[in-house]
């Protein structure tokens, strides 16, 4: 069985297809599998069992990367094309079997709205495939001193997604403090190089010892093997995020101008954090702005934050001090 799955350039995305893709692969464990999506998500994909090859579209002018595809995919009879961009490729090939996404009426996750389809319900969860290459990764970079560790990922691909570096940097003091949750743990920073290795740097610098870079030292699957071995997560809406949900970890998403009914992380681990500015005041404020970047995260407090990560903690099996009420539980559990 030939099955082609074209899926997101974006790594949030392309994590959150995953689900239909094991799906498939569940149902015909036989089935050779060719996978198209962009080049920033494509590592994700290196493991997947029956994996014929991953086919990176890499954007070219007048949208000729959809034509590139097209000619390494018109030769083959697909038994199946799973087309997640809707694009005019899966038309134009052969296959016995088509199903192409169309986007939901209304504000759902986008979990559920890929699960629609191939016409599943419950939806699917997405899931990731590590591979020994990436836990070498993991296993080079993270400390083994067996000292507990929370990830964090303070940045985003908008700047107006990502709260204040000093308040990372204070929730995970309180978490890995003498009598914290996480008492004694190292903090993994986890973002992209270049521009968002920079954003990054205040929160390592006030970490001081505890902190551990892995900025713009990881690819997406590498950062999953990472992510695997915390015992929390927090970060902004982002890829990151998604990641660190799909491998299982205890997942708390912050989002400000974000839509967290669409794509808050997906899990019974899972959950997010809202500011106290509605998300139309917010919007309002960037249009005011000319829709130049601007902060827009600071609605969150810090003791939010904290009290959110405490009680996921302790709901994922976690030992902490004292209990706390729970926050902002994500309305997408499965």
């Amino acid at each position: 069985m030939r099955v082609l799955f074209i899926t997101s350039n974006r790594i949030g995305d392309a994590v959150l297809s995953t689900g239909l893709l094991r799906h498939v692969i569940a149902t015909h464990p036989r089935a050779r599998v060719t996978i198209a999506c962009g080049p920033v998500a494509a590592p994700l994909f290196r493991a997947v069992p029956g994996l014929d090859r991953v086919a990176v579209l890499r954007k070219q002018p007048l949208a000729r990367h959809w034509l590139a595809l097209w000619r390494a995919s018109v030769g083959v009879r697909w038994d199946w094309v799973i087309d997640l961009r809707n694009s005019a490729v899966s038309r134009l090939v052969w296959a016995a079997r088509r199903s192409i996404f169309h986007p939901a009426a209304g504000m759902v996750h986008k979990v559920e709205e890929l699960a629609a389809v191939l016409g599943l319900s419950p939806p699917p969860a997405p899931g990731l495939w590590i591979d020994a290459e990436a836990r070498s990764v993991a296993d080079r970079l993270l400390p083994s001193d067996g000292a507990p560790l929370l990830a964090l990922g303070p940045t985003a691909n908008w700047l107006s997604k990502e709260w204040p570096a000093d308040r990372f940097a204070a929730v995970a003091r309180t978490l890995t403090a003498a009598g914290g949750p996480l008492a004694g743990g190292r903090v993994a920073v986890l973002a992209a190089g270049g521009a968002e290795a920079e954003r990054a740097r205040p929160v390592l610098a006030a970490l001081g010892p505890a902190g551990v870079d892995l900025t713009g030292r990881t690819d997406p699957l590498a950062a999953a093997a990472c992510l695997e071995r915390a015992a929390l997560y927090i970060g902004n809406d982002s890829g990151l995020m998604h990641i660190a949900a799909a491998v299982g970890t205890p997942t708390l998403g912050l989002f400000g101008p974000g839509y967290p009914e669409r794509y808050a992380p997906w899990g019974p681990r899972a959950r997010v954090v809202t500011g106290s500015i509605p998300r139309d005041a917010l919007l309002a404020r960037l249009k005011a702005a000319g829709l130049a970047p601007i902060p827009l995260m600071q609605g969150i407090a810090v003791s939010n934050v904290e009290e959110a990560a405490v009680s996921l903690l302790r709901d994922a099996g976690g030992a902490v001090p004292a209990p706390v009420s729970m926050l902002n539980h994500n309305p997408h559990e499965v």
